[in-house]
């Protein structure tokens, strides 16, 4: 599917936000990958890892805060408290947020590599 085909609000929030992230939040590694082709479960999955469970705390916050400036819907949200994989549903887009040491392990670049991965400008 086409990124511009897109006019999900979550998708529209996903592409801000990945923009933004990787401007403000540089010990974030942010990966958008397409996962329409894959999965009916959403179009896009965006990882990102932090150091310390405060760093993705604070980057799920905010995350949070932007989704609810833009109009986006959280469908669900889990794993906040320990914050050592925190995934936010947006619908169309699901993000997921780890520590260096769980995205090693789960490494969903590579369990999704046939998804394209998405270079921002």
């Amino acid at each position: 599917m086409d990124e511009l085909s897109i006019t999900t609000v979550g998708a529209v929030f996903a592409k801000v936000s990945i923009i933004t992230l990787s401007r403000i939040a540089f010990p974030f590694v942010i990966v958008k990958i397409d996962v329409a082709e894959k999965t009916s479960i959403a179009d896009y999955f965006i990882v990102a890892s932090g150091r310390s469970s405060t760093q993705l705390k604070s980057l799920a916050e905010f995350c949070e805060e932007q989704a609810e400036k833009s109009g986006a819907t959280i469908v669900r949200k889990e794993g906040i408290a320990d914050a050592r994989w925190i995934v936010i549903d947006f619908g169309d887009v699901i993000l997921h947020l780890f520590n260096d040491e769980t995205r090693l392990f789960y490494h969903l670049e590579r369990l999704w590599g046939e998804g394209e991965k998405i270079e921002e400008d």
